[in-house]
């Protein structure tokens, strides 16, 4: 793709996340975010592909469908209350309709179903965007919707989620559908704890988008799409065979990983609320998604691909991608456990 064309679209999606962002209209919010799914649906359907341009079709039907019910359901609040501000939404179903649509454009379950094929339709970097940069504004969205929707809704939305993120991504053997059932069960965390702390939500978004960040460039280093492709990774570099591994468990949330910290403060909110039993289903929910983690491990380290003789022959290969990104990112992604209280009082 020509350079200032990329570059045009790019801040598109910039600007349409800004805009959001900035904005305490429905109608300026809405804008926001159709200027954001048509900046990124060129980027999405730039190989040409008949898979990419299936998945760029998926996307673009699930996007509409929930843009329009955005504008019906603001539109609808607006007729019955006379108010377009987004903080003041008062009309119990135009509150479930827009969280509905919000819980439908970052992909949680139950209106999970376009993510899958449409992250694996996708090369790895525009992937990255789909999974990072456009859950923010719908996200900015949802914290300012969640005080005036019903809280059984967004617990169960939650809830289903990290199930479904788990279990979807149990039979997987292509990354890019694991890492979209990942994405999903972390959405599910983020959206249960939205009612009661919002910086939480916040917080666990961030940690969530330095760790995809960190796999997702990590198996764009690799030229790896499947897991079978992962055991010949130990001959390319062995020590991002590693620094992977550790990736993969901090996203499934082990200590003392980077990833251990939403959970950890998600529990504890949940366990102050007096919600033990959504705690209890919440972190037996987080052992399945930990199981396809640990498979993604044993295969990049445990096994070992049959020993052929070109089985060295990359490391005689010059690497040219830039590997600055990708070293930020996995730092943070393992590292930031400790800091943890500093990152609570700022939170707070």
């Amino acid at each position: 793709m020509n350079p200032y064309v990329l570059a045009i679209f790019l801040l598109s999606l910039g600007l349409g996340t800004t805009l959001t962002f900035a904005s305490s209209h429905w109608l300026l919010a809405w804008m926001g975010l159709e200027i954001n799914t048509l900046a990124i649906l060129p980027l999405m359907a730039q190989h040409h592909h008949p898979r990419s341009v299936e998945a760029t079709t998926k996307y673009f039907l699930a996007q509409a469908t929930a843009a329009a019910t955005i504008l019906f359901a603001s539109m609808t609040n607006a007729w019955i209350t006379g108010e377009w501000n987004i903080t003041l939404m008062s009309h119990p179903a135009a509150t479930i309709m827009i969280t509905t649509a919000l819980a439908m454009k970052v992909g949680l379950a139950p209106m999970h179903f376009w993510m899958p094929p449409v992250l694996q339709g996708l090369d790895l970097t525009t992937g990255l965007i789909m999974a990072t940069w456009q859950k923010l504004a719908p996200f900015a969205l949802l914290i300012q919707v969640a005080p005036a929707t019903h809280p059984m809704l967004l617990t169960m939305l939650g809830l289903f989620s990290t199930f479904i993120g788990g279990w979807g991504g149990l039979n997987q053997t292509q990354l890019r559908k694991m890492l979209a059932y990942s994405s999903i069960a972390h959405l599910g965390w983020m959206i249960i704890v939205v009612q009661f702390m919002p910086q939480l939500t916040l917080l666990t978004l961030s940690i969530y988008i330095i760790m995809t960040s960190a796999a997702f460039l990590t198996f764009k280093m690799l030229l790896s799409t499947k897991i079978n492709t992962l055991a010949l990774t130990w001959s390319k570099t062995p020590i991002i065979t590693t620094t992977t591994a550790l990736i993969l468990l901090s996203l499934g949330g082990l200590p003392p990983l980077t990833g251990f910290m939403p959970k950890w403060l998600i529990l504890q909110e949940l366990t102050k609320q007096e919600l033990p039993l959504t705690a209890t289903i919440l972190a037996l929910s987080a052992l399945l998604s930990l199981y396809f983690y640990l498979r993604l491990c044993y295969a990049m380290t445990l096994t070992i691909a049959p020993n052929t003789n070109n089985s060295t022959t990359p490391w005689r290969l010059m690497n040219t991608q830039t590997t600055l990104p990708l070293a930020i990112f996995t730092t943070l992604a393992l590292t930031l456990l400790p800091l943890t209280p500093a990152i609570q009082a700022l939170a707070c």
